[in-house]
């Protein structure tokens, strides 16, 4: 069967094809300690997960769930960005539920871009910007990001060119990889230039509670503008990744959008995870502040095998993760297949965000400390 030409533009996953040959290292005994992906190994928060098995037994539990989602999740959303971020939401017209974010963006690519249309992607960045914009047939502008400008976007250079042609920009601050952040300010910035250029601008928001004392929204206090929108996410913060449960939120106009588009792609998420969901939507600062408390203690230690590994770190990153750079002379893959074969551990190298991240790597808090401990001694032989 031939296969349509779109994929022929995407390679699959990294971490997809990486994945395989740890699980097949592993079972030829390998010990391999996997710091490489992100995906939280701690807990959910245990209402969350009550609230889930209560609601297996509810009438209707098993039916088909609005496309919208459900009003008490949209009411758990509008809540959780008035308290954390300050941002006032109607629930009915403003947000909109995802099965994970990650599928939102190929939703919102698809209510705005048409083949030929120009998307700002960032390089170092998320690789799924870039894989969805090829099979949209739409054409990739890197902008790139650098570590003298904290990993932000040079806005006055990117008005300087022409961007007529642009429909579409992705940012995700805090960033992932390097766990830089963007002021309020610069945020008032990005919107400004999204107006003046005519451009939408999504902000990618899954980290801003990690190891963050104050999240930040890009969207604005006074109203939504027709121009940002933002993705947020329940997979890293409360720890359900596998849950997938991602939230959307813009203007009345841009939210219908992409409404068309999801409704004719999936349906509404399944009624006993939205119930989880909003009780994790309802949970105080507290919760953040304790998990924080685990992902300090694990950072320290990274970072301790990080300065064994002779490569340089700003300690003052966000996130789940830790943005490394290599020493001299070593590119990203020399370090990861060095870890891998001789060592057995998994690290991610940065060349698969971009030309940008070649030169540094990434290490994920997503495992314990004793995990760590092992990857340590094992470093220092």
């Amino acid at each position: 069967m031939i296969t349509a030409k779109r994929l022929d533009t995407v390679q699959e996953y990294y971490f997809s094809k990486k994945l395989r040959e740890v699980a097949e290292l592993r079972a030829e005994g390998k010990p391999i300690i996997n710091l490489g992906i992100g995906s939280p190994d701690l807990a959910p928060p245990p209402q969350v997960v009550e609230a889930l098995n209560k609601a297996l037994s509810s009438n209707g539990a098993h039916q088909y769930q609005p496309y919208k989602g459900i009003t008490e999740l949209r009411n758990a959303i509008a809540g959780f960005y008035k308290k954390f971020y300050d941002r006032d939401l109607d629930p009915e017209s403003e947000i909109l539920p995802l099965m994970g974010s990650k599928e939102g963006i190929m939703h919102i690519s698809m209510a705005f871009l048409d083949p030929g249309d120009e998307v700002l992607l960032p390089n170092p960045g998320y690789p799924t910007y870039s894989s969805v914009s090829k099979l949209l047939q739409a054409k990739e502008r890197n902008y790139e990001l650098k570590a003298e400008n904290d990993w932000l976007p040079d806005l006055k250079e990117l008005a300087q060119q022409d961007l007529s042609k642009v429909k579409l920009m992705w940012v995700n601050y805090p960033h992932m990889p390097t766990g830089s952040v963007a002021q309020e300010d610069f945020f008032n910035q990005l919107t400004e230039f999204a107006e003046t250029h005519k451009i939408l601008v999504v902000n990618d928001n899954p980290y801003s509670f990690i190891q963050n004392d104050d999240p930040r929204s890009i969207l604005q206090k006074d109203g939504l503008s027709d121009y940002v929108m933002e993705l947020n996410s329940l997979s890293k913060s409360f720890n359900m990744a596998g849950w997938r449960v991602g939230m959307l939120a813009g203007s009345q106009k841009n939210i219908n959008s992409v409404l068309k588009v999801k409704s004719n792609m999936d349906s509404g998420m399944f009624y006993p995870v939205q119930a989880g969901a909003v009780e994790a939507l309802k949970l105080s600062g507290s919760w953040f502040e304790d998990q924080n408390k685990i992902y300090a203690r694990r950072k320290k230690k990274v970072l301790e095998l990080i300065s064994n590994l002779d490569c340089e770190v700003r300690d003052d990153q966000v996130g789940l993760f830790v943005w490394a750079k290599t020493p001299e002379g070593k590119t990203s893959e020399d370090i990861v297949d060095d870890l891998l074969y001789d060592k057995d551990i998994f690290i991610t190298p940065g060349f698969i965000f971009g030309s940008q991240g070649e030169g540094y790597i990434r290490f994920s808090l997503c495992a314990n400390e004793e995990v760590i401990d092992e990857a340590l001694k094992r470093i220092k032989g």
